[in-house]
């Protein structure tokens, strides 16, 4: 579509750039914040701008934090002996909101897949493994591999739990409550729950 200005079509091509927003609904979103007072529009980029500038990642599980310690790596009411590997923060997000989980995270950022060009070497898995094998910051009793029921997050269970087997550790994983080919994003918080809850011994 052509617009009367240059300017709003440097917006519109800005927020169609962004996942699930089309040409219509980003032309819809530029003109709303035409409409909107200075200081809000001021307020709203300099939000998105602090994700870049201000944003961490949790030394310890990679999960995003205001402070270099994320609150639930920081927190001494978790149950620290455990560790459930998720492929990326809104996973953790998703546990989180089951309320069925208290333990802590470690977030790949990833699966392997080779078709798309991503190896173990560009995930947060060699940072799991010293986790477990140095016992810090805790020492870990059980890591729980909570990744997609999909061909890439199966490779990568195996793949994690082949380099897990020498440290002894006990390795689980979700119950197949979670369907085949899900992502724990989409997956209801019931179900998601119980698969937490009645996670099995991974083989």
């Amino acid at each position: 579509m052509e617009l009367p200005s240059k300017i709003l079509q440097e917006a519109v091509d800005q927020l169609a750039a962004l996942p699930g927003v089309g040409k219509r609904s980003a032309l819809r979103y530029a003109l709303h914040l035409v409409g909107q007072e200075e200081a809000g529009v001021r307020d709203l980029s300099e939000a998105l701008l602090r994700l870049k500038t201000d944003l961490h990642h949790c030394r310890h599980c990679h999960n995003i934090s205001d402070t270099e310690i994320c609150p639930i790596c920081a927190s001494q009411k978790r149950q620290r002996g455990i560790v459930c590997v998720v492929e990326n923060v809104q996973d953790v997000m998703a546990v989180e909101n089951t309320q069925q989980y208290r333990g802590l995270y470690h977030v790949l950022g990833g699966v392997i897949s080779p078709i798309d060009g991503i190896s173990p070497s560009d995930l947060e898995i060699a940072s799991l493994v010293e986790r477990v094998r140095s016992g810090v910051p805790d020492a870990v009793e059980e890591v729980i591999l909570a990744l997609p029921t999909t061909m890439e997050g199966d490779t990568t269970n195996y793949y994690i739990n082949k380099l897990l087997q020498p440290t002894g550790v006990k390795v689980t994983t979700l119950a197949r409550g979670v369907a085949v080919g899900d992502s724990l994003e989409y997956a209801d918080e019931i179900t998601l729950g119980r698969s937490i809850a009645h996670r099995i011994p991974f083989e």
